[in-house]
C-alpha cells in the first residue's frame, strides 16, 4: 500500500469537475502514429479526450494529442544496446490544451498528478477548465500551453495490465488489519499470485517502468514540445519523477513546482510508517471537525468510534449491495483512505458511514471504487498495475514476512487505524518477482531553484517531507499551506500568487513563505 496505494489520488481528485474527493474515469486509449525519438510529434485536434472525461472541453481551449516513441531501455542516453528491451520503444501519449487568449506564450507547462499510476493526459484536461472548477489561473494558462502525459506504462502509454479484476477486488476487499495467521498467510499468497502474474507476463522487462526510466522519458516531452528547458508542475509521486529530472538534467531546468512532495531517501519501511502517521493525523484532523460540526457530521461526536465499528461489523457481518456485493472491512476501509484526501471528503465520509450503518453501503462503494478506478460493471483500469510495477521496480528495502508481522502488531499500538494496513500492505512489493532499479538520491547540482510545497495536514505525503525533499536537492524552497487534504495548488490565493510568480517570472518565494489554509 504505502506509497503503492495511497498516493495515487494525488491532485487529480481535487480537480475533477463533479465531485469532491474522487479520482476521474480513464478516457479510453486515443490512437496515432507513434514519432520516431528526437523528431516532432505530429499533433492533431482530440476533441474526444474531454468529452469523455467530462462531457465537453473548456470554453476557449483547444485539445491537441500526439504520441512520441523512447527507448524501453534507457541505459544510455539514445538507449541500450543490450539487456531487456534493449531496441524496443515504448509509446508515450501526449495532450497540449492551448487557450485560445494566450499572449506573450512563455513555453509548456508539462503535468504530472503522480499516483505512479495517476494519467497526466487527463489531469492536464481537468487543469484547463480554470479556477471555478480547481484548474489552473488564467494568468498561467493565458502565458503557457498544458501539457499532461501519461508515463510509461499508464493509461494510454504502452499501458502495464497483468492483474485480474477478481485479484484487485479480492486485495481491495481483503481485512485491512489480518490478525490471525492464517488471515496473513491468505494475504501473503494473493500478492504472490500478483507478483507471478506480471511476472509472468512482462518476465525481466519489470524493471523497466522504473522512475529514473520514466524522469529521462520526461527529457524527451520536453523536446516534443519545443522548450529548450522544462517547466514543470509536479503533484504527490511527480514529485519524485521532477526531483529525479532535476538530478538527471540539471542544465534543462527553467522552473519545478513540486507539490505534495515525497521524501526520495525513505525506504519502504520508513515511507510506510510515514504515510501511516500522516493519514493517523488526518483522521484526528476529521474527528476534530467532526465534534465540532454536528449538523454536517451524522457520525458526531465520535466519528473514530463509528468508522472503527464499521470496520469492526464488515468482518463478521458485511452489508450487501446491489447485486450482492459486500461491503466487506476492506472496502470500508478505502472508502476512509479515500475521502481523507481533500477536506471536502470528509462530510462524504460521515454521510457514507451513516447510511452503512443504515444498511446502505452505495457510498462506501462509491468512495472506494472512486480510490481502486473500479467500474460498476466490476472492472478496472490499469491505475494499480502500474502503480505496483512503478513502485516496486523502485523499491530496493525487501523486510522479511515476519518483520512485516512485528511491524504490523507495532503499528496496531502506535497508528490503530493506518497501521497495520500500512503495514502489510508492504506485501506488495516484497512478493514482486521483478529486479529493482532505484532512483537517485543526491542533489540537483547546477539546477535553479525549485519550489516544494508541503501541505501540513497532507495524508498521503505527510509534510515533515517536504523539507527533506527540498534540502536532497540542495536547490529546493519550501512553501508551506496550512490546510487540509493531499496537494496545495492552486486552492488559495496566497498560494496561488506564489506559484504563478514563480511560473511566469521566476520570482522565488520568499523563504519560510506559509499561507493559511483559508
Amino acid at each position: 500500500m504505502r506509497r503503492a496505494r495511497l498516493t495515487l489520488a494525488g491532485f487529480a481528485a481535487a480537480v475533477v469537475v463533479t465531485a469532491g474527493c474522487t479520482l476521474p474515469a480513464f478516457a479510453p486509449r486515443t490512437e496515432g502514429e507513434a514519432a520516431a525519438p528526437g523528431t516532432t510529434p505530429s499533433w492533431h485536434d482530440c476533441p474526444e479526450v474531454p468529452n469523455e472525461l467530462v462531457g465537453r472541453g473548456a470554453p476557449g481551449m483547444r485539445y491537441e494529442c500526439a504520441r512520441i516513441a523512447v527507448p524501453r531501455n534507457r541505459g544510455t542516453a539514445t538507449g541500450a544496446t543490450a539487456g531487456p528491451g534493449a531496441g524496443e520503444r515504448f509509446e508515450i501519449a501526449l495532450i497540449r490544451a492551448r487557450s485560445n487568449k494566450q499572449h506573450d506564450r512563455i513555453g509548456s507547462l508539462v503535468i504530472n498528478p503522480g499516483g505512479p499510476g495517476a494519467s497526466g493526459v487527463d489531469t492536464a484536461v481537468y487543469l484547463s477548465f480554470g479556477p471555478a472548477f480547481g484548474g489552473l489561473p488564467a494568468k498561467v494558462t493565458d502565458r503557457f500551453d498544458i501539457v499532461g502525459f501519461d508515463p510509461r506504462g499508464v493509461s494510454r502509454s504502452s499501458p502495464v495490465k497483468c492483474i485480474s479484476d477478481a485479484d484487485l477486488d479480492a486485495s481491495f476487499g481483503y481485512d485491512p488489519d489480518p490478525e490471525s495467521q492464517a488471515s496473513f498467510d491468505e494475504f501473503v499468497a494473493l500478492n504472490r499470485r500478483i507478483g507471478q502474474s506480471c511476472g509472468h507476463r512482462y518476465g525481466n522487462q519489470l524493471p523497466l517502468y522504473a522512475t529514473e526510466q520514466a524522469a529521462r522519458d520526461m527529457d524527451a516531452v520536453r523536446a516534443a514540445v519545443g522548450d529548450e528547458k522544462l517547466t514543470y508542475l509536479g503533484y504527490s509521486y511527480g514529485t519524485l519523477l521532477g526531483a529525479t529530472y532535476a538530478q538527471l538534467y540539471p542544465q534543462r531546468v527553467r522552473a519545478l513546482v513540486l507539490d505534495g512532495a515525497v521524501d526520495p531517501q525513505q525506504k519502504l519501511i520508513a515511507g510506510s510508517e510515514s504515510q501511516a502517521k500522516g493519514f493517523e493525523r488526518a483522521f484526528d484532523n476529521f474527528n476534530r471537525w467532526c465534534a465540532a460540526n454536528a449538523g454536517r457530521c451524522p457520525i458526531a461526536p465520535d466519528a473514530r468510534g463509528a468508522v472503527t465499528s464499521a470496520i469492526d461489523k464488515a468482518r463478521v457481518s458485511p452489508v450487501r449491495g446491489t447485486g450482492g456485493r459486500e461491503a466487506t472491512s476492506g472496502w470500508v476501509f478505502y472508502a476512509v483512505i479515500s475521502s481523507l484526501y481533500t477536506e471536502s471528503g470528509w462530510q462524504e465520509l460521515a454521510r457514507a458511514i451513516d447510511r452503512l450503518q443504515g444498511g446502505d453501503p452505495t457510498d462506501v462503494f462509491k468512495l472506494a471504487d472512486a480510490y481502486a478506478g473500479r467500474e460498476d460493471d466490476g472492472t478496472y483500469s490499469n491505475l494499480f498495475d502500474a502503480n505496483l510495477a512503478v513502485n516496486c521496480a523502485d523499491e530496493t528495502e525487501k523486510p522479511t514476512r515476519e518483520r512485516i508481522r512485528q511491524l504490523q502488531s507495532q503499528w496496531r499500538e502506535k497508528y490503530p487505524l493506518f497501521g497495520p494496513a500500512l503495514a502489510v500492505g508492504m506485501l506488495g512489493c516484497v512478493e514482486w518477482p521483478g529486479q529493482r532499479d532505484p532512483y537517485p538520491t543526491g542533489k540537483a547540482v547546477g539546477a535553479p531553484p525549485v519550489v516544494v510545497v508541503g501541505t501540513t495536514g497532507d495524508p498521503a505525503t505527510p509534510y515533515e517531507q517536504t523539507a527533506a525533499l527540498a534540502s536532497m536537492l540542495g536547490v529546493g524552497r519550501v512553501l508551506t499551506w496550512e490546510g487540509e487534504g493531499h496537494t496545495a495548488y492552486p486552492q488559495t490565493a496566497c498560494i496561488s500568487a506564489a506559484v504563478d510568480a514563480y511560473l511566469i517570472s521566476l520570482t522565488v518565494p520568499r523563504e519560510g513563505l506559509r499561507c493559511p489554509a483559508r
